[in-house]
């Protein structure tokens, strides 16, 4: 435990105390907070992030968004309506595009999104928008609700940790003053130099150190304000922008689609980044250019790619580890922020549900058996995608002026092409997350699809995201979900009606009834399916198991987690 100095009369309570600010501590409040239950939210920063950060909203996390009732907001929020989200290769910026995966600009999305079928039958579909925005939405609406405290310019200090609880002493870094908090559980959500988890005891393990000629080793980030950008190159816009040369390898995200960019290079041997000036990072900026394009830098500084690590664990006692502090990614296909949300949404209910008198603390431990093997398989596919482009070397030739030089950015274009195609079309990775052989899903016997980054294919099989469908009335199947559980009944079922209401009224759990056509029985192969607060299948089954219900919930909610087998027969 950490121990604090100076502690004054001031106590505070709630029940669930945050460490961290960013989009897990955020979207933890916010899931807490909708459920009624209280929450204290500390972090150093005097606000929410200045800097872009993150690039890239997954669809699964804006289905979350949805689901909170604010993916609209969201929506709105980065790039204009109509700017293209295009991903685009370039010697320079100024110079040779060697490729370029054109994808839907923020309003087309939603005009196609109705149409798409398989892999991408989904109720939202990606948004490129700047961390920075995400998290002050996210502020927004955690402010709203009640019994949500949110504390910028603070830290923790210390906590102790009791059978009765946590007691955490949080400093104000304005005036040094510092009140107590008393919780039940305390979530580190903390980033990668996590205070909470360096106090566990917890390390980090897997890859890191990692270099590569792009995407490992130093990096360093430039917030830049370019208003004469896109006047000075010669092509189409793009939300993110690769520069593919020998000299300057660099990505750049377009921040709102019109003079703000996220700009990242590589430091090449000899840059010391102790000693990089603002004039230096401009003109790393207008060395990727290709041109004296003029920039204004709002912030830099140097960040290290090439990580894939995961926490050995991601809870002890009544503290938990979400986002950074638990996986630290290398930025490839934007899974970081993603992930981190996820954690949130899986630990939000179950917290809930606990602190509610619903499900015992048992129900907790579910958290790290569920979460970590995601976080070990999207760390894994994030370091690929990393290999992918950073140990791919641009030919000495690809900027000349020759035959040779032509060939050179024609084959780089190809390689390009199908690079991007691999990294920014994962459904597999958004959607195919899955929750095998956690004590509170409970097996039918079948066997989910395969794991791919690029190909997801729905499924009810326990343990996955629920399968989407839109409506014959053009509602989202979502939509209906119930905020808590959702117990979903395809064609004629009501004469178990009353047997599962009278099954789940003594259990105390928000669980709604939602019939739908017998239509949409094939997209579930049953003629039940229990769905969890955050949309994962937990069991389904046939209209004959409708009596045994009320044990198949009480497995959910942790109150039997060695029923497995009698509630699958």
């Amino acid at each position: 435990m950490l121990v604090g100095r100076r502690v004054l009369e001031t106590r505070l309570t709630a029940s669930v105390l945050i460490v961290g600010g960013g989009p897990c501590g955020l979207m933890l409040a916010n899931e807490l907070g909708r459920r009624g239950v209280s929450a204290l939210l500390v972090d150093e920063k005097p606000g929410t992030a200045f800097n872009p950060q993150a690039n890239a909203t997954q669809a699964r996390s804006m289905e979350h968004y949805r689901r909170l009732g604010f993916a609209d907001e969201i929506r709105r929020e980065g790039l204009p309506a109509d700017y293209p989200t295009d991903v685009a290769y370039f010697t320079r910026y100024a110079g040779h595009e060697l490729a370029r995966f054109a994808l839907p600009s923020s309003s087309r999305a939603g005009e196609l999104i109705k149409g798409l079928s398989g892999s991408w039958s989904a109720a939202e579909l990606p948004h490129r928008v700047s961390q920075k925005y995400v998290e002050a939405v996210l502020r927004r609406h955690a402010e709203r609700l009640a019994g949500i405290q949110l504390h910028y310019g603070h830290r923790l200090a210390g906590y102790t940790e009791s059978n009765d609880g946590i007691v955490g002493e949080v400093e104000c870094l304005d005036d040094g003053s510092r009140f107590q908090v008393q919780a039940d559980f305390l979530v580190g959500a903390d980033g990668p130099r996590s205070i909470v988890r360096q106090s566990l005891g917890i390390v980090y393990g897997g890859e890191t150190g990692t270099q590569r000629d792009f995407m490992g080793g130093r990096m360093l980030a430039v917030y830049l304000r370019a208003p004469d950008f896109y006047a000075s190159i010669p092509h189409a816009k793009a939300w993110m922008y690769n520069c593919f040369n020998g000299d300057r390898r660099a990505f750049m995200a377009s921040v709102n689609g019109c003079d703000e960019f996220a700009f990242h290079t590589q430091l090449r041997p000899g840059e010391d980044e102790s000693a990089i000036t603002i004039n230096e990072a401009k003109a790393a900026f207008q060395r990727a250019c290709g041109a004296p394009i003029d920039c204004e830098v709002l912030s830099f500084l140097t960040w290290t790619a090439g990580h894939a690590l995961v926490a050995n664990a991601m809870q002890r006692g009544r503290v938990f580890l979400g986002g950074d502090a638990a996986h630290l990614f290398t930025p490839t296909g934007g899974l970081g922020y993603n992930t981190a949300i996820e954690d949130a949404v899986n630990l939000g209910w179950k917290l809930a549900s606990v602190v509610k008198g619903v499900s015992p603390a048992t129900l907790l431990d579910s958290y790290e058996i569920e979460r970590r093997p995601v976080a070990l398989r999207n760390t894994d596919y994030a370091r690929r995608f990393a290999d992918s482009l950073g140990l791919f070397a641009p030919a000495p030739e690809i900027e000349d002026a020759t035959d040779e030089g032509s060939e050179a950015r024609r084959a780089a274009g190809l390689y390009l092409e199908q690079h991007a195609r691999a990294e920014f079309n994962i459904p597999g990775i958004t959607f195919g997350g899955r929750y095998d052989g956690s004590p509170i899903i409970v097996s039918d016997g079948s066997q989910p699809p395969p794991d791919a980054a690029n190909v997801y294919v729905p499924s009810a099989c326990p343990g996955g995201r629920a399968p989407h469908a839109w409506l014959e009335d053009g509602a989202s199947l979502y939509d209906l979900f119930g905020f808590e559980w959702t117990l979903l009944q395809f064609g004629d079922t009501a004469s178990a009606h009353a047997g599962m209401t009278d099954a789940v009224r003594g259990l105390g759990v928000d669980l709604k009834l939602v019939a739908l056509p017998a239509s949409l029985r094939d997209l579930y192969d049953a003629d039940l399916a229990l769905i969890r607060p955050d949309q994962i299948v937990a069991w389904r089954g046939s209209a004959s198991q409708a009596g045994t219900i009320g044990r198949v919930l009480a497995r959910a909610l942790g109150r039997d987690a060695n029923d497995g087998a009698r509630l699958a027969s």
